[in-house]
């Protein structure tokens, strides 16, 4: 498999405990907090309101969603509005309690509540091909380039990524015991005051933001270093699948549409980012645009120009599921993987898989 990218952040929660939250404190309210998309019938009425969670505040991460709302494509296939919540959240929570139609997550969190909770969910595509996660030092500091680099280091690790940091230390035979985990948030000034030696980033974020600073760094992307699964991932309950199957299909074609238009034109992708779905949060324009950029790196491959976007090849399938092995998540691709109503789409729509054209 090829990925777009050479080398180049996130709050993966514990998903069961998320998940065992959202079951015994909010399945009460499920019935009247979500949207009305799941009521609405197809055909002239249309599918009505739609919740989406986001998993990030927003910023240029979900250009392709804007794209979606600010040219129409999400009226063009019959919603009334589309509501984009911002996290950070892993959406697990809000998708078992009704407050959210459809979650963008990740694999680790969403596998974790499945295999361990026996949470109703399914991933039905995929954003990311390649995870960006990456453990981001300083050159002229910690300099982990393999996970070797990682023994005897002291590493900024965000709570919620404890899970997932785990799961890289497995992966590549390396005791927790061998080097030192250090409690840090999202910001990496830790890293740069020479707190931490390497810091867990995200490889479109905070891996730029320190670039920015003339700072040289190095990085060991997660999804080189024995954890390629997937993330951004569209995450629906087999309750959506099973009874609106046409409603998530429409979606999914107005989301091809929206990070197609997100592909071609970076730049507008970061104003829209800056001036409008985000711009009560101070932006910064160079690290919007080159977050942008980067990020398209991570969205195709080879799968992706032969079979379109959100594709999961079924290579891309078993290797993620190895990925969650490695943290001790037991699951077959089934368990994970929907991916019948994107075949679906590509299908009924064949001209939606040339998004380079």
């Amino acid at each position: 498999m090829t990925f777009r990218f050479t080398t180049v952040r996130r709050r993966f929660a514990l998903a069961g405990a998320s998940f065992a939250v959202a079951a015994l404190a909010l399945t009460a309210c499920s019935s009247g907090s979500g949207s009305d998309a799941s009521e609405s019938p197809a055909g002239e009425e249309g599918f009505g309101d739609l919740t989406l969670q986001l998993s990030w505040i927003l910023n240029e991460e979900f250009a392709g969603e804007y794209f979606a709302d600010s040219n129409g494509y999400y009226e063009e296939a019959g919603f009334s509005s589309v509501n984009l919540v911002p996290g950070p959240s892993t959406g697990v929570a809000e998708l078992v309690s009704g407050s959210a139609d459809i979650a963008l997550s990740d694999s680790v969190s969403v596998g974790a509540a499945i295999a361990n909770e026996d949470a109703p969910l399914k991933i039905i595509g995929a954003t990311f091909q390649a995870n960006p996660f990456t453990i981001l030092s300083l050159a002229a500091g910690g300099d982990i380039a393999t996970p070797e680099d990682l023994i005897g280091k002291r590493i900024g690790v965000q709570d919620s990524n404890t899970t997932l940091f785990n799961a890289l230390l497995a992966a590549n035979d390396i005791d927790p015991s061998e080097l030192t985990i250090v409690p840090v948030q999202y910001d990496p000034a830790p890293l740069i005051n020479g707190e931490v030696d390497g810091f867990v980033a995200y490889l479109t974020n905070e891996a730029i933001s320190v670039e920015m600073e003339g700072l040289p760094t190095t990085n060991l992307p997660f999804a080189e270093n024995g954890l390629p699964f997937v993330a951004e991932t569209f995450t629906v309950t087999d309750e959506q699948i099973a009874d609106n199957r046409e409603m998530l299909k429409a979606f999914l074609v107005a989301e091809i549409k929206g990070w197609t238009d997100a592909l071609a034109d970076p730049q507008a992708a970061a104003d829209l980012a800056i001036e409008t779905y985000g711009a009560d949060l101070d932006l910064d324009p160079a690290k919007t645009l080159a977050g942008a950029e980067a990020q398209n790196l991570l969205i195709v491959s080879d799968e992706t120009e032969e079979s379109g976007l959100f594709t999961i090849s079924e290579e891309l399938q078993s290797m993620t599921i190895e990925s969650l092995a490695g943290a001790g998540i037991e699951l077959e691709a089934g368990d994970l993987f929907d991916l019948s109503l994107l075949a679906e789409v590509y299908e009924e729509n064949p001209e939606l898989v040339a998004y380079a054209d």
